[in-house]
């Protein structure tokens, strides 16, 4: 972090306590105060031309008080011992005049005081405004000078952001914590014989101005792009029928996020976003069975939910109530195993919370959350997967996707697509092929996954105030049987 940044934290850091203070006085069931002090840099670039960019800074506090089993979510960015005297009082005003039927109660978590960190060597702050500017210039004539007029229009995004985090509540628990996260976006459009066709394409993580080297970014950009280009060039319409389809690690990625993530919310299930980001199809599941006796899909899967994977965009060590973070097996062999949970919801399942709230910024409410997604990598090669095929689909990526309210009907449609013919990936591409299946057309349709890991960044929006907050979408790549493709 840059000098002038650590000043700002180290003097209004305080402040939380002060909250903390102010509400024990006013003899508050639950007080929890959390203070962000971020910076963010971000540039965009169109065609090589520089559209705009700079540096933003952001303070404030968000105030949570539970009383007579009345929540109440208070903000303000007037960081000073007035204000939030006022902000406490308004707070204490607002919980004593709600009448809720049924009353929130929070589950009963250890007290903790910890402090943790992504790794970096090279703040962000560190490198002058130039040669990050210039870097990413240098990306834009690379992909201009290898593909020409095969791609017209070119756009970088970039996204540059340290935070730093203080939680407090009147519990005893102290959290710090220091986030450093690069995000990169293009968004290219690729002309060819077959046509045109368009990528948005993310890659993340959490680390400083290194992480662009050390994770290869401009080769990893010029791959993808290249790819779009060929799809562009060479992707031929073909009406394939019912045949066996191989999914990459970014396909797979978002159906474990879309399709078992979001149903795997609590609040989802119970139906706190129902008008907001919908609803679940377990609440009929759950109906009828309890977690590890409800049949999702084939022993093969296993789709796991880990905020504690290094480096990965959705990385943390504690939630934003102060819960220890761990790995959640959502689905494990083929059983639907753990539900995703706060305070709020953990208690109202009578179980612990597993560290699953997180807001985006002090201004939003910490929310049942994911973090990073995955299938759980098996035991299969790429090859051995395709080997066993004597006519199907490997699906690199993706261009698009939808999918139902409840997260049971879902549609996606493939960019980089190969047949697969006598077991061998060809060079044959397929245009727009459509994968249109049920949650449990698609798990049930697994039978094996590979050993490698891949992963792909998203931002994932809910609540409302609408929110997104980052994440990791991957694992293995995955083989589907008997998938009838759409049109």
């Amino acid at each position: 972090m840059s000098i002038e940044d650590s000043e700002i934290f180290t003097k209004n850091k305080p402040l939380v306590d002060f909250v903390i203070t102010e509400g024990q006085n006013l003899h508050l069931d639950y007080v929890e105060a959390r203070y962000i002090h971020l910076t963010s840099e971000g540039y965009t670039f169109r065609n090589g031309a520089l559209l705009g960019g700079g540096v933003t800074r952001t303070d404030g506090i968000g105030l949570r008080v539970l009383h007579n089993g009345n929540l109440v979510f208070l903000t303000t960015a007037k960081l000073n011992r007035d204000s939030l005297s006022e902000l406490v009082r308004r707070a204490k005003s607002k919980v004593l005049a709600a009448k809720r039927k049924k009353p929130i109660q929070f589950s009963q978590e250890p007290v903790v005081e910890d402090e943790w960190k992504t790794p970096y060597q090279i703040a962000f702050a560190e490198v002058p405004v130039e040669e990050k500017q210039q870097y990413f210039a240098t990306m834009d004539q690379t992909l201009h000078q290898e593909f020409g007029k095969s791609l017209p229009n070119r756009t970088i995004m970039v996204s540059l952001a340290n935070e730093l985090k203080y939680i407090a509540t009147n519990e005893g628990s102290k959290i710090f914590s220091e986030k450093m996260q690069p995000v990169l976006h293009t968004f290219n459009t690729a002309v060819g014989d077959s046509g045109s066709e368009q990528r948005f394409f993310g890659i993340g993580g959490t680390g400083g101005w290194e992480w662009f080297k050390n994770q290869n970014i401009l080769q990893q950009v010029r791959d993808d792009t290249l790819g779009l280009v060929k799809t562009a060039k060479h992707a031929q319409s073909m009406k394939l029928g019912k045949i066996d389809v191989i999914i990459s690690s970014e396909v797979a990625g978002i159906m474990a996020h879309e399709n078992v993530g979001h149903p795997s919310e609590a609040d989802r299930i119970l139906g706190r976003e129902g008008a907001q980001a919908g609803e679940s199809f377990y609440v009929d599941l759950l109906k009828d069975g309890e977690l590890g006796s409800i049949q999702l899909g084939n022993p093969e899967v296993t789709i796991i939910e880990d905020p504690t994977l290094p480096g990965s965009s959705g990385f943390y060590l504690y939630d934003d109530e102060c819960v220890k973070a761990r790995p959640r097996a959502l689905i494990k062999d083929g059983m639907l195993n753990e539900l995703l949970l706060n305070r709020e919801f953990a208690h109202r399942f009578g179980v612990s919370s597993n560290g699953a709230a997180r807001a985006e910024t002090y201004d939003r409410e910490p929310i049942v959350r994911m973090a990073n997604t995955y299938f759980k990598p098996g035991s299969y090669t790429l090859e051995e997967l395709a080997e066993d095929i004597n006519h199907g689909m490997y699906m690199k990526s993706f261009s698009e996707w939808n999918i139902d309210d409840r997260r049971y009907q879902s549609k996606y449609v493939g960019l980089e697509c190969y047949l697969i013919e006598k077991g061998e990936i060809t060079e044959k591409m397929i245009r727009r092929p459509i994968l249109e299946l049920t949650t449990r057309g698609i798990l049930g349709s697994v039978d094996g996954v590979t050993k490698s890991f891949g992963s792909s960044h998203g931002t994932c929006g809910k609540g409302d105030p609408g929110q997104g907050v980052p994440v990791w979408m991957g694992g293995g790549e995955v083989r589907m049987r008997g998938i009838q493709l759409g049109e």
